[in-house]
C-alpha cells in the first residue's frame, strides 16, 4: 500500500486533508432546507463507499506494506476496535457540534468546539507520540485558535441582533469538542504496534464505526431534537431531490479522503499524528474562506467586521507556517 516516504509529500497530504475537511460543508449548502440529520445519512454512505474504495483499490496495490486484506486480518482485536471507537466518537462528536450550532450559533459553537477539540487532540496525540518541535507546535496551535475565536467574533459582529448567549448549546459544545478532540488518539493507538493496522484499514474500520453508531444516534437526534425543535421524519429524506442524496454522497466521500490522506500524513517519518491532526484542524479556516469568497457571508458586514478578516487569515497562516516547520526542528 503506498505511503509518503518524503516531508514534502507529508506536508502535501496535510494540506490535503485541510482543504477537504475543510470544504465537504459545502455539499451541506448546496441543499438548502435540508435537515442536517436527513443529509447525515447519505453522508455516511459516502464515507463508507469512499473508505471502501480507496481501500481496494490505493490500499491493494505496490510492493510496500500488507494490502489491505491482509492488514485487517494481520491485526488484532484491540487495534481494530480502537479504530472502530475513533469512528463512534467522532460521530457523536460530529452530530452534537451541529446540534450545538443550531441551538448557540456558530460564533459560540465553533470556537468552544473546534478550539477545545484542537488542542485536547493535540496535546494528547503529541503525549501518546511526541514528534516535532513542541515549541513551534504549540505556538502554532495556539495561534490556530486565537484564529478560530476571531473567525467566530467576526460572525457575531456579523449578526444584526446577537443571539442570546445558551447555557445548554455552551454545555453541548463542550461535549462536543472533548469528544471531537478524543476520536483522533483512538485512530492514531490502531496505527501503532506489532498487530496494529495500516492508514487504509484504519480508514475502513473508522467508517465502519461511524456507521455502527450513527444509526441509532442520528435516529434519536431525530426524534428528539437537541434544539427542541418539532421531531424530523424520514419522509423529508424520501421526498428530497435526487440531486440532495448525490451532495450528501460526496460530502461524505470527501470527509473520507480527507481523513485517509491525515491519517497517511501521520504514520510518516518526522511528522507524527499531533502535527498531522493539527494541521487537518485548520480546516475551519478553509470553510471559513469558502464562506468569505463563494458564498459572499460577509457582503453585508459591517467594516469592522470585513476588517477583522484580515487578522483571522494571518494568525491561521502564522499558526499554519509554526506547525508546518516543527517537524524539521525536532
Amino acid at each position: 500500500m503506498p505511503q509518503p516516504d518524503t516531508y514534502a509529500l507529508s506536508l502535501l497530504l496535510m494540506i490535503l486533508s485541510m482543504f477537504c475537511w475543510g470544504s465537504w460543508a459545502n455539499c451541506l449548502k448546496m441543499c438548502p432546507g435540508y435537515k442536517f440529520q436527513l443529509f447525515y445519512w447519505d453522508y455516511v454512505v459516502g464515507l463508507v463507499i469512499a473508505a471502501t474504495g480507496w481501500g481496494l483499490t490505493l490500499g491493494s496495490l505496490g510492493g510496500s506494506g500488507r494490502h489491505l486484506i491482509d492488514d485487517l486480518m494481520h491485526a488484532d482485536s484491540s487495534h481494530i476496535l480502537l479504530a472502530l471507537m475513533g469512528g463512534a466518537v467522532f460521530n457523536v462528536a460530529n452530530l452534537l457540534l451541529v446540534a450545538a450550532i443550531d441551538i448557540a450559533g456558530l460564533a459560540v459553537a465553533f470556537p468552544i468546539g473546534i478550539g477545545l477539540a484542537l488542542v485536547i487532540g493535540a496535546v494528547s496525540s503529541y503525549v501518546i507520540r511526541p514528534a516535532g518541535n513542541p515549541t513551534l507546535l504549540f505556538v502554532g496551535i495556539g495561534l490556530v485558535v486565537l484564529a478560530i475565536a476571531l473567525d467566530a467574533l467576526a460572525y457575531r459582529l456579523r449578526e444584526a441582533g446577537h443571539r442570546a448567549i445558551s447555557s445548554r448549546g455552551i454545555s453541548i459544545s463542550l461535549i462536543a469538542g472533548v469528544l471531537m478532540g478524543c476520536f483522533y488518539p483512538f485512530v492514531s493507538q490502531s496505527m501503532r504496534g506489532d498487530r496494529a493496522v495500516g492508514p487504509y484499514s484504519a480508514v475502513v474500520l473508522f467508517a465502519i464505526g461511524v456507521l455502527l453508531c450513527s444509526v441509532p444516534v442520528n435516529a434519536l437526534l431525530m426524534k428528539h431534537p437537541l434544539d427542541g425543535g418539532m421531531e424530523i421524519s424520514m419522509c423529508g429524506f424520501r421526498a428530497a431531490p435526487m440531486k440532495w442524496h448525490g451532495w450528501g454522497v460526496l460530502g461524505g466521500a470527501i470527509w473520507c479522503t480527507s481523513a485517509l490522506a491525515n491519517f497517511l500524513a501521520s504514520e510518516a517519518h518526522l511528522v507524527g499524528p499531533a502535527v498531522s491532526y493539527s494541521i487537518g484542524q485548520g480546516a475551519t479556516m478553509v470553510s471559513a474562506g469558502w464562506g468569505v469568497v463563494v458564498w459572499k457571508e460577509f457582503s453585508k458586514a459591517s467594516p469592522r467586521s470585513k476588517w477583522s478578516l484580515a487578522w483571522i487569515f494571518i494568525f491561521f497562516l502564522l499558526g499554519l507556517a509554526a506547525i508546518a516547520i516543527a517537524p524539521l526542528f525536532p
